[in-house]
């Protein structure tokens, strides 16, 4: 269990949104997958939904203008506490800006960017809203990782732009990017067999109690599963879509041990 009160580190995923085409449905498969409340904001927000587990907010999601044909995606936002910086530092390092940066009052500023490989990703620089407060349990996101064609450029443009620490790993062709010497997310390269159409993106994975019944409850609620459950050393997970196209990852991570 981790709960936060205070903003994260530069270069830490911080927060996970998304615009949906439908965002009654949308509150209905989530809530009915992890049991999560809503905070609906006003008419001034676009009634922009947090999805609250305890009561504090885990993700959001907006819904996309009718004119807009967009995919829905999971967007992934990195931490910064100089977004004017980051922007400056992305765009000299070969990203580019799809979203000129907003500034929402108190809660914070935001940009959405794409990195010189073609994944997209937001910045977050936060006022009163620091991102997600609850992470790392059940119904709250517990990993971002980045699948890219380019893994050696994409894990050094991250770490030019937020000052990530890089650890790649031994055994695995997998690269950690570290803040404080913790590991927050990963970089993995996507091989041949990945089919060419599915672009550089950035997923995130929610922890789940049981990976098997979270993949079968996504099925009755409308949405879909990619493949079987699948054993790792970080858990038992799998991919899955809800019914308005959103790709995510749910897994269940190993028992912990005594230390």
């Amino acid at each position: 269990m981790s709960v936060r009160d205070t903003p994260y580190p530069p270069g830490t995923p911080a927060w996970v949104d998304m615009m949906t085409t439908d965002r009654e449905a949308t509150m209905e498969f989530y809530g009915g997958l992890f049991g999560w409340d809503f905070e609906i904001g006003g008419p001034e927000t676009g009634h922009y939904t947090m999805a609250l587990v305890r009561g504090l907010p885990v993700a959001g999601f907006g819904e996309m203008p009718s004119d807009v044909m967009f995919p829905v995606v999971w967007t992934t936002y990195l931490a910064t506490d100089d977004l004017d910086e980051s922007v400056q530092r992305l765009n000299a390092d070969g990203g580019k800006v799809l979203v000129p940066e907003f500034d929402t009052g108190g809660p914070g500023r935001g940009a959405i960017a794409v990195d010189p490989y073609g994944a997209a990703f937001g910045l977050w620089e936060a006022g009163t809203h620091i991102g997600a407060y609850v992470a790392n349990e059940p119904g709250s996101v517990i990993w971002n990782e980045l699948a890219t064609r380019d893994p050696l450029g994409a894990a050094e443009f991250y770490r030019q732009v937020f000052d990530v620490g890089l650890d790649p790993l031994p055994d695995f062709p997998y690269t950690q990017l570290r803040v404080g010497g913790r590991a927050v997310a990963g970089v993995f390269g996507m091989t041949n067999e990945v089919p060419a159409e599915i672009p550089p993106h950035w997923m995130t994975y929610f922890a789940v109690t049981d990976a098997d019944a979270a993949a079968g409850r996504v099925e009755e609620l409308g949405g879909v599963t990619v493949g079987d459950v699948v054993e790792s050393r970080f858990g038992r997970f799998t991919t899955v879509g809800d019914p308005m196209g959103a790709t995510f990852r749910l897994i269940q991570p190993p028992p912990s041990t005594p230390d």
